[in-house]
């Protein structure tokens, strides 16, 4: 048996079929003609883009527009100027064409890798799966065609890249394993979406699993079953069959309101990352959006988005919602997230640093188009404005100045905007956790991260192997945290909702409705789920739950008590 991610729920049971990666080869020493290499670039340049897009037409009629996106990013990263001028001068330096991506991509890959933010990391296996495509379309070699395993299959690869995702056959393929990702990593997205169990993370699989065994993958428990016996076999039928009922299930949930098992209605949002995405969460069922990234705006440029594109893609989000609020996230950027064109300095301690809303304060430039284009998208819809990292009433109060300024900035061009905006703090910092009560005078609403005030409440590297089984949740310290905050709110009036991954936990759903949370924001995927796990619990059960978590004294006795009232 091998444990890894829990990336795609569900059970698959069928033969393994191994995706090895090609060995890619070339002379690095050969003497090359500078302008005939150029024109060789710029030629299967042109080729891989034409490709690439034929593969986002497919997946766009195959899976959907979300999943398009993703194959079509590659394309806006290959064509993004920076990484094409490198290329070009290393050519120009006396480099082959494979020579030059190999080395550029390397650099850019080596950048985004040492981000502890998944999804930054995931620019790091976008640019790997474009590199090697991209040398594999230079050198000549073909790829096993994935659309033609056989039903049953279990693929198994190092990273299930967007380009394999592209020829997958939904009915051919029971489940997935990969050596790498996580949980918001484009395998575990393109899984999903696919609706194929997949279990990420599993070290060495694509040398220690057997070509053509049979297995069972697990995506709800995160397992992997090897040559199984006879009586799991069945055991796994009798769930897959459960699971595939549970889906039909799901569907009555669809444009219900949230409510508890005893009517207390509560919000139940959805996370997004880019414009287009608000219309998944609308499609998928969602009452709002709990929390938008601006910063992939940001990070898909070669230079600043300026005042007007950031406009048009607030707007385009916000008109996508018709009318259902959207909380809008400002740059959260800086210290571990490196952009080039910002030119931010490398930090010791990253996370401790020049980061979120210090750099924005800082950069009043950069921060002013940000704001003012929120204030002009406000003018279309239900835009509100959350700061994060905030950690003193000095920052909410700075940014409440410049919403005041730019909205008499705006007055005195004659452009609209909502002059009732609302703006709140993303608690996710000790420090705002103990100023609760403070914050929660000065702003309109709360939102929890639970990810990052995890991470600060038990002074842990979440990404250091040594110390990440801190990196809970569970913790009394951050339950507690949790609690304090939302009491805070409830106590001036104010709402309170949760952006991080505890939103979607069925096991700590109880306690969050006991402590009175009014807003879940959570990935599309899992809205119906959340929506479901919420109906079937009273608030008075809830509230007998949490009463007796918070009396526990240990992370490993929180997670046991809770799971056993998931059952």
């Amino acid at each position: 048996m091998y444990h890894g991610i829990a990336a795609s729920a569900g059970v698959g049971i069928g033969h393994i079929v191994l995706l090895r990666e090609a060995v890619i080869e070339y002379d690095k020493d050969k003497s090359v003609d500078v302008e005939a290499e150029l024109e060789r670039f710029e030629k299967e340049l042109e080729v891989f883009t034409t490709n690439t897009m034929q593969v986002a037409e497919d997946v766009r009629e195959r899976i959907g527009d979300k999943e398009a996106e993703i194959i079509e990013g590659q394309v806006m990263i290959i064509s993004d100027p920076t990484l094409k001028t490198e290329v070009e001068a290393a050519i120009k330096s006396g480099k082959c064409a494979e020579q030059a991506m190999e080395e550029v991509c390397d650099t850019f890959i080596q950048m985004f890798s040492v981000i502890e933010d998944e999804m930054m990391r995931q620019r790091a296996s976008d640019i790997h799966d474009i590199k090697t495509r991209f040398l594999k379309q230079l050198i000549g070699i073909h790829d096993v065609d994935i659309s033609k395993v056989p039903a049953g299959t279990i693929l198994v690869a190092r990273d299930l890249t967007p380009s394999m995702t592209a020829g997958i056959v939904k009915e051919n393929v029971v489940g997935i394993i990969t050596e790498v990702g996580g949980v918001t990593s484009h395998s575990a997205i393109l899984a999903r979406a696919l609706e194929i169990p997949a279990v990420l993370s599993i070290e060495n699989c694509t040398t220690n699993l057997r070509d053509s065994g049979q297995a069972i993958v697990d995506g709800d428990k995160g397992i992997v079953i090897t040559d199984p016996k006879k009586e799991q076999v069945e055991e796994y039928e009798e769930r897959y069959k459960k699971h595939q009922q549970e889906k039909r299930d799901l569907l009555a949930f669809q444009g219900m309101k949230t409510k508890t098992a005893d009517g207390i209605a509560v919000e139940l949002f959805g996370n997004i990352g880019t414009p287009k995405e608000a219309q998944t969460v609308v499609e998928s069922g969602g009452e709002g959006v709990g929390l938008f990234r601006t910063e992939f705006l940001f990070m898909d440029k070669s230079s600043l988005p300026s005042e007007e594109e950031q406009f048009e893609s607030y707007k385009e989000a916000v008109i996508a919602m018709n009318g259902k609020p959207i909380i809008i996230r400002t740059l959260d950027i800086g210290g571990d997230k490196e952009i080039p064109y910002l030119e931010i300095q490398k930090e010791d301690n990253p996370f401790l640093g020049y980061r979120a809303i210090r750099y924005c304060l800082d950069r009043p430039e950069i921060y002013r188009a940000q704001l003012r284009a929120l204030l002009r998208a406000s003018a279309f819809g239900d835009i509100r404005i959350m700061v994060p990292l905030v950690t003193c009433m000095e920052e909410i109060r700075s940014v409440k100045e410049l919403l005041k300024k730019y909205m008499q900035e705006l007055d005195a061009e004659g452009i609209a905007y909502n002059p009732n905006i609302q703006i709140g703090v993303m608690i996710e910092t000790p420090a705002a956790s103990i100023i609760a009560d403070l914050l929660a005078k000065e702003v309109d609403f709360f939102s929890i991260g639970t990810n990052d005030l995890t991470q600060y409440t038990m002074a842990v590297d979440r990404g250091n192997a040594k110390v990440a089984a801190l990196y809970s949740t569970y913790q009394p310290a951050v339950l507690r945290s949790i609690r304090t905050i939302i009491q805070a709110a409830k106590a001036e009036g104010i709402m309170v909702g949760m952006c991080g991954e505890a939103a979607s936990d069925r096991r700590l759903i109880p306690l969050l409705l006991a402590f009175g949370l009014d807003e879940f924001s959570v990935s599309s995927s899992a809205i119906l789920a959340t929506r479901k796990a919420i109906s079937e619990i009273s608030l008075d059960k809830a509230k007998e739950i949490a009463e007796k978590a918070l009396q526990l004294t240990t992370e490993r006795e929180v997670f046991e008590y809770l799971s056993q009232n998931m059952q």
